[in-house]
């Protein structure tokens, strides 16, 4: 498997697993930093490399009432503050192809959420940023249509994707 590369953090090869956790979505500064603390310790401990992930927006709640997060500029602030302290690589949900740069500003890793894995805009955009990207496999994809998305990522130039590519096999 080919390494992703994340600034100091290498996934694939020799670190075949890396732990991407965090709260769902940012409630405030103060509980997604203490969530984030907590779960680095644990990491550290089990010698397993983290990524802290929680979402500035929730854009596929069921109801339109449902708080969402504090969205991009101070959901991303808030990611931020907690990459420089807790000096881990971050990660965070897009929706749209206008959140791409401000995000890639703040964020190691740009996930495309599930609903939106097969969004060839925001897929392309994404991979073009020049970041890492993960995308989340829709249930509605068999599992060998990713490669119909991965290629979108690579044809941007971008080999940063949490899904490797290697001659005619696809590793998720």
């Amino acid at each position: 498997m080919k390494p992703v590369e994340i600034n100091e953090l290498s996934i694939g090869g020799d670190n075949p697993i890396a732990l991407i956790a965090g709260p769902c979505v940012i409630e405030s500064a103060e509980r997604t930093l203490a969530i984030g603390r907590a779960i680095k310790d644990i990491a550290v401990r089990l010698g397993i490399p983290y990524i802290f992930k929680a979402s500035y927006d929730k854009a596929n709640r069921s109801s339109f009432n449902s708080f969402r997060g504090p969205g991009l500029t101070d959901g991303l602030a808030v990611l931020a503050a907690i990459k420089e302290e807790l000096a881990v690589p971050v990660l965070s949900d897009i929706h749209a192809v206008d959140q791409i740069e401000p995000a890639a500003a703040v964020l190691d890793i740009l996930q495309i959420p599930a609903f939106l894995s097969r969004q060839t805009d925001l897929v392309y955009q994404a991979g073009a940023s020049g970041k890492a990207v993960n995308v989340k496999k829709g249930q509605f994809l068999a599992p060998a249509d990713m490669k119909n998305v991965i290629n979108k990522i690579l044809e941007a130039g971008n080999e940063k994707n949490i899904a490797y590519r290697t001659g005619n096999n696809l590793w998720l």
